[in-house]
């Protein structure tokens, strides 16, 4: 759910989710995801559109759903203190049941970050960061307290009480589909990934694979997924595509269902693609 500008507004925007979620949740979605943005994005509207902090509405979402898995697309590494960022997710997934991932990448949205005063390094800082991200929040899922020193983070006791309920811990998805950066780190770190549905999807897979023999990595233990639009408006073109992303060996998509604020869309998704898709 990337957008919450909807007919009622603020005032009723709570009560909207709660029934949007319960609605996805029924019709058998493995996810529901927020985007990790303070300002709209400018594919989707523009920046003062309304837009909500990505954990607290996760949190929100979990006590209104029962079975769905509960994830940012994607956390940017520079927006949190790797620390917080893993008490984020482990209380989420205390709190659901289990249900929680963390679904992180480099960050790119500069405008977001200097109006609030996040901090925004070069792109090659942020992809250091978002390593020692990723080494931390292992350390701390697995309950290591031992001191973490990195380059740009220091933690004298990563202490994470109480721990999560998921088992080894909870899932990290890594979005993105840069060739010698991002999927590498999938390869090392990554549980599973999301790239964009380009036309070179299948040769970004043939990298991954690459990085993963170089990892020692079994590339069929990551899962692999989409960021797709869906338009339930066009039940056989969607079919028709995620058949397509099938045969190239990708195991889900996850993105924006369109009009999802109407709920029939999402009752047409539980009735008509879901189980269909299933059967790929």
């Amino acid at each position: 759910m990337p957008d919450f500008t909807w007919p009622g507004g603020p005032a009723t925007l709570g009560a909207d989710l709660a029934t949007i979620a319960r609605t996805a949740d029924d019709a058998g979605f493995d996810f529901l995801a927020v985007m990790d943005h303070f300002f709209q994005i400018g594919v989707v509207g523009p920046p003062e559109n309304d837009m909500l902090e990505a954990y607290t509405t996760l949190g929100y979402l979990a006590a209104h759903t029962t079975r769905a898995k509960l994830l940012t697309m994607v956390t940017g590494a520079v927006y949190r203190h790797p620390g917080i960022l893993a008490k984020q997710v482990s209380t989420l997934d205390v709190l659901s049941g289990g249900r929680a991932w963390l679904g992180i990448g480099a960050a790119w949205n500069e405008e977001e970050s200097r109006g609030l005063g996040v901090p925004f390094p070069p792109l090659a800082e942020r992809f250091e960061r978002l390593e020692e991200t990723l080494q931390i929040v292992y350390r701390m899922f697995s309950g290591n307290e031992e001191p973490y020193q990195g380059r740009h983070f220091t933690l004298d006791r990563p202490l994470n009480h109480p721990a999560p309920l998921s088992q080894p811990h909870p899932p990290i998805l890594i979005g993105g589909s840069g060739e010698r950066k991002t999927l590498r780190l999938v390869a090392k770190y990554a549980d599973a990934c999301n790239m964009f549905p380009t036309p070179d999807l299948g040769r970004k897979l043939d990298v991954l694979r690459e990085h993963c023999d170089r990892e020692g990595r079994d590339y069929d233990s990551i899962m692999k997924t989409v960021l797709y639009v869906f338009d339930t408006s066009d039940v056989a073109t969607v079919l028709t595509q995620l058949r397509s992303f099938a045969d190239l060996g990708i195991q889900g998509a996850i993105g924006m269902v369109r009009h999802v604020e109407t709920i029939k869309p999402l009752e047409i998704m539980g009735s008509e693609i879901i189980p269909a898709a299933a059967e790929f």
